[in-house]
């Protein structure tokens, strides 16, 4: 037996049209059951994005202090660097003014020491 129904082209357009109108009204009870659920799933979106941001900016901020904090102790030990180096160089050019000083000593000692034997030597002679 054949199919008694006729399969013109305004039939099957019209079945077309039906099934994209159910589709479309599926499509619409969808979104509206979502609707409820969709106020709630932005608003925890949004929680979450803000709790996110909140992280980030922590995060960066203990970055920014710890860098803060390691430049701090390069600084400190740049500047406990340079007070010791001045410090030795001050004990050095002190040690080499006291050298100094202890050869003039010396030698005006070593002076006085010829010039008296000298003075010595002449009261002698006459």
């Amino acid at each position: 037996m054949k199919n008694s129904r006729s399969n013109d082209l305004a039939d099957r357009r019209e079945a077309a049209n039906k099934a994209k109108a159910a589709l479309l009204e599926a499509h619409r009870a969808i979104k509206a059951a979502a609707e409820p659920n969709l106020q709630e799933k932005q608003a925890e979106r949004l929680a979450i994005a803000a709790a996110r941001e909140e992280r980030k900016a922590e995060r960066e901020r203990l970055k920014r202090e710890e860098k803060e904090r390691i430049e701090a102790e390069a600084a400190a030990r740049q500047a406990e660097a340079e007070a010791l180096a001045n410090a030795e160089a001050e004990a050095r050019e002190k040690a080499e003014k006291d050298r100094i000083s202890r050869v003039f000593e010396d030698e005006a000692a070593r002076k006085a020491e010829r010039d008296r034997r000298y003075a010595n030597r002449k009261a002698r002679q006459r």
